[in-house]
């Protein structure tokens, strides 16, 4: 009999898998499959619960680096190992004797980087060797889909090589991370300092980023420009047009207005030289990445990047869309062909009807040559029911409703728009109108219309050539206006261009070989991170740089640290380690010799930084400090929430939260960090009742504060 063991990165995705057969028993650690066609023997499904194993700290190699000292720098182990994380330990024990038992070891997490580290970091850890291992690439949760991807099971060499990429990544931000924030901390604390500063491979350039945006907009001066504006009323309405000349200085505006022999708010004559009419057809969207799904939504519904792919996630736990973290706008011809059979199917989903052009791939969405990993995101072939539909969550709706129009929308007609050109000339001075006119929405008609849509071009009357109208002019001030803050879509778009910032429309396309700032997966936590670190504010949608933010980088100024389109050549080589061309030791040494050069030029570097509070404290009762590990998802940290104590995953659903006051008594920082730690307190006095009283506070099993008047501890702490 051969043993299979199935590895997948989470609960929810072995829960997926294991309703593709048929399943024995079920355990707290694992999923028995019943023998069938696939696993004639049976086979075992056991999970992660994200990272099982992480990074040891530096205290965990050496004693004396647990303090921040100047002199223990750099901090660079010889070799790097891994512990198993907090809180995980149970689940590691399962996952390591199901191994030791294996004949066959299956990676079933994600199809990512991510994906290949955390199966082989656990696989190390557990110390089993020299037994076959086997990965499943699938792009879909689909029962078909996942039968077939486990009776396809590929080699692993390919994973092997990202799971190298994926620790040199790993490593390297380790390296960066520990040695960079001790460094400029402790450098910025000798001038005065009263916090900390936490520094990143990554994060740190993305913050420079939005520095540099707001350096702009801050030294922008707004300057008056003049124009001459032409009002113009024909047989069939009213329209503008403005003459060829823009220029800072009036004088000379009005000097060419003499020229021609022109008075301001004359009643004048003009004639209509020139009608140009253009059509022009606008072929539908690529297919999304989840970096164009990103940007789409945030610009719609404002959406965070971060909610996003959350969002995106539970669809294709659900099976209704295929995976999510891909950075591919091309399907192959075997999503087209399942895509053609399904159309009806998903015209009714959208509520929509119309003929398809054409049932035959083209290039601009089909193209195999260009699909590596993953192919875009698009629905599976799972039409939903209407009893799924509704179902769903309306940000679960949107973004699906999105998914499936961007995909019917190849098998529709073009945008069709006329773009007319008007010159108008008065006493021979020409002024120029343009104006646009849909023709046919095509597959713009799949997607909702703005609520506020505002006509770029306006709308022009009919006119013709040689056509008298008459003519007022005047000239027209203008101000100059600021660039704008980024909106959090388009710092996906930042990230991944590395600063070049493209139009909103067309940006969506962007260059693969542009190698930007993180990976496809990791742009949105990298905007949490540096949001959670108080480095940027998000306020209606735009990102402002914070006080903390700005001091971080006048310190990194000048560094590699504040450079992206260098970190993006970090990027490109971690890519080279994926497919083979690099290796992680040559990485591992240049993040070592970059360290080095920081610790030399640092110092100097940061005579010229200006400490200034961030309105943070350094001490253990700092707000922004965790207070302990929230009793209840054992994986997020309470932290202190202004009005309460409350769970730092809140968003992923732990709902844990703790009263700030209770009876009329203040609960501090060491109450609730005792409470989560050992479950109950000592007895506590001043209490407010009908008259003050004392007890100990104890947690009950839904982790709310309860009062323990049994406590047989007198001792009294207030």
């Amino acid at each position: 009999m051969e043993k299979v063991v199935i590895l997948a990165e989470k609960p929810s995705q072995a829960k997926a898998y294991a309703e593709a057969f048929t399943v024995q028993n079920k355990t707290k650690t694992h999923i028995q499959l019943k023998p069938d066609h696939t696993f004639p023997d049976g086979a075992v499904i056991t999970w992660g619960v994200g990272h099982l194993v992480e990074l040891k700290e530096p205290h965990d190699y050496k004693p004396e680096w647990k303090k921040w000292k100047l002199d223990q720098l750099p901090i660079v182990p010889d070799r790097y190992l891994e512990k198993v994380s907090k809180g995980k330990w149970d689940q590691f024990q399962a996952v390591k004797k199901l191994f030791q038992s294996a004949d066959v070891i299956i990676n079933a997490a994600d199809v990512d980087r991510e994906g290949s580290n955390i199966f082989y970091s656990i696989l190390r850890l557990t110390g089993v060797k020299n037994k076959p291992v086997k990965r499943l690439w699938i792009n879909s949760l689909e029962r078909d889909e996942v039968r077939k991807g486990f009776q396809n099971l590929q080699a692993n060499d390919k994973d092997l090589r990202m799971f190298e990429e994926a620790k040199a990544r790993q490593i390297s931000d380790w390296l960066v991370g520990i040695n960079a924030s001790r460094l400029f901390t402790l450098l910025l604390q000798k001038k005065g300092f009263g916090s900390y500063l936490s520094i990143g491979r990554v994060q740190s350039p993305t913050v420079y980023l939005i520095y540099q945006r707001h350096k702009e907009i801050e030294s922008f001066v707004s300057e008056p420009f003049y124009q001459i504006e032409g009002q113009f009323q024909a047989e069939k309405g009213s329209y503008k047009g403005l003459a060829k000349i823009k220029e800072k200085d009036k004088a000379k505006v009005q000097a060419l207005m003499d020229e021609y022999g022109l008075k301001e708010n004359e009643l004048l004559s003009g004639v209509v030289e020139n009608v140009d009419k253009k059509t022009k057809y606008i072929k539908s969207p690529k297919l999304h990445s989840l970096s164009t799904l990103q940007s789409v939504a945030n610009r719609r519904w404002k959406y965070t990047p971060s909610h996003v792919l959350k969002t995106m996630q539970k669809l294709y736990e659900k099976k209704l869309v295929t995976y999510p973290r891909t950075d591919c706008n091309f399907i192959t011809e075997s999503e087209f062909s399942y895509l053609v059979k399904n159309l009806d199917g998903y015209q009714k989903t959208l509520n929509v009807s119309f003929t398809p052009v054409s049932l035959k791939p083209k290039k601009r969405y089909v193209d195999s040559s260009k699909v590596q990993e993953h192919y875009a995101i698009i629905p599976t072939k799972s039409v939903p029911t209407e009893k799924k539909l509704s179902g769903l969550s309306r940000d679960e709706q949107n973004i699906y409703n999105e998914v499936l129009a961007t995909t019917l929308a190849m098998f529709h007609t073009d945008y069709i728009y006329e773009e007319t050109t008007l010159y108008t000339h008065v006493k021979e001075l020409p002024f120029k109108t343009t104006g646009k006119r849909d023709v046919s929405q095509g597959w713009k008609e799949l997607f909702p219309k703005p609520a506020k849509a505002k006509e770029k071009e306006p709308l022009l009357p009919e006119v013709h050539q040689g056509e008298e109208v008459d003519a007022k002019l005047h000239i027209k001030e203008s101000m100059t206006q600021p660039p704008k803050p980024y909106t959090e879509g388009q710092l996906i778009n930042m990230m991944k261009t590395c600063g070049k910032l493209m139009d909103d429309e067309g940006d969506v396309e962007i260059l693969k070989e542009v190698e930007g700032l993180g990976t496809e997966a990791t742009r949105s936590s990298i905007i949490e991170t540096i949001k959670a670190q108080n480095y940027i504010e998000v306020k209606k949608n735009n990102v402002y740089v914070t006080e903390k933010g700005k001091m971080l980088c006048e310190a990194i100024e000048g560094t590699l640290l504040s450079s992206p389109s260098l970190t993006a050549k970090w990027e490109t080589y971690l890519k080279k380690i994926g497919s083979g061309e690099g290796s992680r030791q040559v990485f591992l040494k240049q993040t070592g010799q970059f360290i080095e050069k920081l610790i030399q030029e640092t110092p100097e570097a940061l005579q010229q930084v200006e400490v200034r509070s961030t309105g943070e404290k350094t001490s253990r009762g700092s707000s922004k400090e965790p207070i302990a590990k929230c009793p209840s998802c054992q994986t997020g940290e309470i932290m202190d929430r202004y009005k309460f104590y409350g769970c730092s995953n809140y968003k992923e659903g732990c709902k844990v939260t703790f009263p700030k006051k209770l009876a009329g008594k203040t609960l501090t920082r060491n109450m609730i960090k005792t409470l989560c730690e050992k479950k109950k307190t000592k007895v506590l006095k001043g209490f407010k009742g009908k008259k003050p009283f004392s007890t100990a506070l104890k947690l009950d099993e839904n982790y709310s504060i309860k009062f323990d008047f049994e406590s047989k501890n007198k001792q009294t702490t207030s």
